[in-house]
Parts: structure tokens; sequence; C-alpha cells
């Protein structure tokens, strides 16, 4: 075998070795699709109701919090279930009537762009801003 052909041959056998067993972290979609499947915005005039509302799912999905700022409207919290997975939300007023929550989950260095992360984030934040607009305990 030609030493090209070794190298080569190494190579793809160490790429192969690296693959996770995560959500995907590389860089497989572009910044605004990524930006996209991060952010919801929610028809509520309350930002502080949905910073509650979002520590509360983060802990129902298991995840510790580790920062919770009301004035800044931010929520950093780490899951440690297989993976290290840290989150970090972002709740801001958007116009008069809406609230925009921006999602950003990383493995270690590593942003996530696994969409199905942020829809699982956003199908339990939506259940929990239900529960809460409508008063349900």
């Amino acid at each position: 075998m030609k030493s090209g052909l070794k190298t080569l041959l190494i190579m793809v056998l160490l790429i192969g070795g690296c693959a996770t067993t995560g959500p995907n972290v590389t860089g497989a979609t572009s910044q605004l699709q990524t930006r996209q499947i991060q952010t919801r915005q929610y028809e509520t005039l309350d930002k502080n109701m949905t910073l509650r509302s979002v520590i509360a799912t983060l802990q129902d999905l298991g995840f510790v919090i580790d920062d919770a700022n009301p004035n800044l409207g931010t929520v950093t919290a780490t899951r440690l279930h297989k993976y290290p997975m840290r989150m970090t939300v972002a709740v801001v007023n958007k116009g008069e009537k809406q609230v925009s929550v921006r999602v950003n989950a990383r493995i270690d260095e590593n942003s996530v762009t696994d969409a199905r992360t942020y829809q699982d984030f956003f199908t339990a934040l939506d259940k929990a801003m239900f529960l809460t607009l409508n008063k349900v305990d």
C-alpha cells in the first residue's frame, strides 16, 4: 500500500472512532437554521412567569439549575445523564405582547445542533406555559 493511501485509511478510521452517541454537535446546519430551532415565541406579557416555567421545565428534564438571573432573563442549567449537557436559556420581551425564548445546548465546548434536543425542550416548555397560563396546579 502506498504511504498516502495508508495515511488516508488511518485518518478515516480515527475520524470514525470519534463519533458521539449523544446529540449532533457538528456544524451540520447553518447558523440561521440552528437559531430557528433554538427559538420560540410565546404570546404573554409576563417575562418572569416565563422564566419560572423555563426553570420548572429544565428541572423536569433532569437539569440542575446553575444560575438564574431574572434581570437579564437568563437561566443556565447542567444535566449529567449519559453525557454532560449545559443549557442556557434567554427570555426577552419581543414587541408588546410576546416573549422570545432562545435555548443554547452545549456538550463540552460544542454547540448541539440536533433539532430533537430543542424540540424536546420546547414541547415540555409548551406544556408548562399552558398549565401556568391556565393556572393549573
